[in-house]
């Protein structure tokens, strides 16, 4: 049996294809069209999915599609009609927008199947693509499953429990009672783009003090004992689907704004600083109900808060679950495999036999493409044949590099095949690949990659975090030896790093170690600030010659940049 699983209807639009209940191919749209986080449909994703996997259309089998858009029609209608001096952005949200979407998938249909005969579409509802779909790539056969996000068709937080191929809810938190819309107003009051830029919230909460605005924070929120999220709406707009997310109640407590790109006060830290904490402290409020309900040994989280990986953290350590999973594309990029392996184990009812523990489901590039395309950019190169201990060799000098190694990751977070990497025990590393390579805010920290068998030796964590969603401390005695990657609260994203998963990362970390003593590399996703991770030699290459960057690993050829003084002696000697 052959699916199908795309994202068209929310941002980061994807697709994936599995193919007898493996995950053979998954990817997003933004890395070809180049607009991060698209809401495009992902024409380019459909098109590599099959080429990749040899697969035409006409053998597809089932369409799975993480959207039910009829799903809570009428609770919509009531809310609107309940507000109708803002029934005109709802009607654009809701219906025009859901309208042009729906136009769109069917012409997908038409292309690709022109006759009556189609594959059988199928629409999931987007809570059950996030949770259902997490849980069945999970390692686990019984989980507590916790989703949660802005919001799907209406839901915005999703807490059951699964046990072999089904799952069930226990309740869902319907909007406008979103901790995933919360999280975005503050996003927005930080000066940082909502629905896009959380990320940067979380990173700046650590230069805050939480307790200057903690009590006033705990009053726009909070969880009952039956795991029900409920908002003070009186502190927020969002929920009219307009262009500003907090209301005047917010700012006359926590402040002014930050403008965008403008200059960060002591408020704004303090602010990240209590909503993070907020944040965490519900979703450990969620998890000790389900604890409690389901008795489960393992939690599975899903949805796009699920990318806060300071709160997956604490969850980890503070919620009483041996362990927590994450799927790499935790946000609505990876609710087309959810979607796929719902239908595939929730509504056909098959046995599970997949585990999502490698991230590496994207395309690759053979060593003659790359090639070709070194050739005809006319771009100096070696052909290494050791390219991890030669990378090593340059990591060791202090020198910053892109690292293009076989399939490309699924979800956000760089992990070893599309990353810049540098060597972490330069304590000025953080603030040279901010400023002259990722060109973005200062106080943004990077993140730590180390062998499986090194891992424990620097950070205070005893599980595996394969996918770099899980934040934890580094060791004191070893907050000195890689301080690049140690964040101000002395903690870090880490990835820790198997040799069957990955073996030419994990053979450059190895390698680093071997000469320095520290099998831990510095790694960050290899773009610049505002772009998409590169997807193509074209794309690493491009990015390489506008930024910082030493050199470049592209498969086993090696690009490095002469500085400008030997350039011009070159020139000398060439003129001579």
């Amino acid at each position: 049996m052959i699916v199908l699983g795309i994202n068209y209807y929310f941002h980061d639009s994807s697709a994936c294809l599995v193919v007898d209940g493996q995950l053979v191919v998954a990817l997003e749209e933004e890395r070809f069209t180049r607009n991060k986080h698209t809401r495009e449909f992902p024409d380019n994703a459909i098109q590599q999915c099959l080429k990749i996997a040899g697969i035409t259309a006409d053998q597809v089998d089932h369409i799975a599609v993480s959207i039910q858009p009829k799903h809570s029609w009428f609770k919509k209608v009531v809310y609107a009609v309940r507000k109708p001096h803002k029934a005109a952005p709802f009607i654009k949200h809701e219906l025009i927008n859901g309208f042009f979407k729906q136009r769109r998938f069917n012409r997908f249909l038409a292309q690709y199947w022109p006759t009556d005969k189609k594959p059988a579409v199928h629409f999931i509802k987007h809570h059950m693509s996030h949770a259902a779909g997490s849980f069945f790539v999970s390692p686990y056969d019984k989980a507590a499953i916790m989703a949660i996000d802005g919001s799907g068709e209406w839901a915005c937080a999703w807490l059951g429990h699964g046990e072999g191929n089904r799952v069930t809810c226990f309740n869902e938190s319907l909007f406008p009672n979103s901790l995933g819309s919360m999280y975005e107003a503050v996003t927005e009051f930080c000066g940082f783009r909502p629905n896009y830029d959380e990320g940067k919230t979380m990173g700046l909460a650590p230069l805050g003090d939480a307790s200057r605005f903690i009590d006033d924070a705990r009053k726009t929120v909070s969880v009952t004992e039956q795991g029900q999220i409920q908002v003070d709406l009186s502190y927020f707009s969002y929920q009219h689907w307009g262009y500003q997310r907090c209301a005047k109640k917010f700012y006359d407590t926590f402040g002014a704004p930050r403008e965008p790109d403008g200059e960060f006060e002591t408020h704004h830290h303090d602010v990240a600083a209590a909503f993070q904490q907020v944040l965490e402290e519900c979703a450990l409020k969620l998890a000790a109900y389900l604890k409690k309900k389901s008795q489960a040994e393992y939690l599975v989280i899903a949805g796009g808060v699920a990318l806060n990986s300071v709160m997956n953290g604490r969850l980890l350590r503070e919620a009483g679950f041996k362990d927590v999973y994450i799927m790499p594309a935790a946000g609505d990029n990876g609710t087309s495999i959810g979607a796929a392996f719902t239908l595939l184990h929730q509504h056909f009812g098959l046995d599970r036999h997949f585990v999502h523990d490698n991230p590496y489901v994207g395309n690759e590039y053979s060593d003659e493409t790359i090639k070709a395309d070194l050739d005809r950019f006319k771009i100096n190169y070696e052909k290494s044949q050791n390219i991890c201990g030669d990378v090593a060799d340059l990591l060791e000098q202090g020198q910053i590099g892109g690292w293009f190694q076989g399939k490309m990751e699924i979800g956000p977070r760089a992990l070893g095949s599309r990353s810049i990497i540098a060597n972490p025990a330069f304590p000025n590393m953080k603030d040279k690949i901010n400023s002259e390579v990722k060109f973005r805010e200062a106080y943004r920290p990077f993140a730590p990659s180390a062998t499986i068998e090194a891992a424990p030796e620097f950070f205070d964590i005893d599980v595996e975090a394969p996918f770099m969603l899980k934040v934890c401390q580094v060791r004191k005695s070893k907050q000195n030896i890689i301080p690049a990657i140690t964040h101000v609260d002395g903690s870090a994203r880490v990835q820790t790093v198997r040799k069957e998963s990955h073996p030419l990362y994990h053979g450059l970390i190895s390698e680093l170690g071997a000469r320095t003593g520290v099998p831990v590399v510095l790694n960050t996703s290899f773009n610049i600030q505002g772009e998409p991770v590169v997807e193509s030699p074209r794309d690493a290459i491009r990015c390489f010659f506008s930024t910082g960057l030493d050199f470049l690993a592209v498969g086993p050829f090696l690009i490095r940049k002469i500085p400008s003084d030997k350039q011009a002696g070159k020139a000398q000697d060439e003129a001579a």
